[in-house]
């Protein structure tokens, strides 16, 4: 089963961040997770919101910013003093620390997002041999298909918020490997999970930050799980 690194080991450094993809690597992660987001002057950069407001020192959309804009934030500050100097990675820097022989890649586009800005971040993933590592997931079945018309070869996969009755006809049209929904989906919709599954494709729910609740997601039949807590889940894999 996959011990997927959400955000990197987000339980021990600021998530999306250098040393939270160290330490997810240095824990026995076999995905790594992170988000990216392209700049006003088209620098893809690896961001969860929106905004850089709440894990940074700035303010405004990632979107609006310039580069050098956000290359001045702090970015760790806010998780505690010790990381005060992390700043956000740019994705050229995150794919150069995870270039070396190790976990694969689930790299998550965040809308909006045009095929120029998907054909870049293909690119500079193929740039650092990356590729075949990488699975590249959104929310946003459009952006998917935007993967796809770049890089027909990468694998794919659909994030849910919740599983809709559109979820497995759009999984098999999108033609990805992996469905990413909420533990709770997992847990209150068995027969969807089992649909999936029946069909090859893999379920890793997010975020699975609650050791109890561990058993009963692998008993679903899931492939991995996305969690903050790498170190803990590679510990509880060990023992099964």
């Amino acid at each position: 089963m996959h011990n997927v690194a959400h955000r990197g080991y987000s339980a021990v450094a600021p998530e999306n961040t250098l040393p939270a993809f160290a330490a997810a690597v240095r824990a026995g992660a076999t995905l790594v997770e992170f988000d990216v987001r392209t700049t006003v002057d088209d620098v893809p950069v690896v961001l969860h919101d929106r905004t850089v407001d709440r894990t940074t020192t700035g303010s405004g959309h990632v979107w609006d910013l310039t580069y050098s804009e956000v290359a001045a934030l702090d970015a760790g500050s806010w998780f505690s003093p010790a990381h005060a100097a992390v700043g956000v990675p740019t994705l050229a820097a995150t794919l150069e620390l995870l270039s070396a022989p190790g976990p694969e890649l689930l790299l998550e586009i965040k809308p909006p997002a045009t095929l120029p800005q998907v054909k870049a971040i293909m690119e500079l993933t193929d740039a650092y041999g990356l590729i075949e590592r990488t699975i590249v997931q959104s929310f946003d079945p459009e952006i998917v298909r935007l993967v796809r018309e770049a890089a027909p070869l990468v694998r794919r996969g659909l994030l849910r918020l919740r599983f809709e009755a559109d979820t497995v006809p759009l999984a098999d049209e999108l033609d990805v490997v992996c469905v990413n929904p909420s533990r709770a989906d997992v847990l209150g919709d068995p027969a969807t999970v089992a649909e999936l599954t029946g069909r090859g494709i893999d379920v890793m729910p997010w975020t699975a930050n609650d050791p109890a609740e561990w058993p009963r997601l692998a008993e679903a039949g899931i492939a991995g799980l996305i969690t903050d807590r790498v170190g803990e889940l590679t510990g509880w894999l060990a023992t099964r």
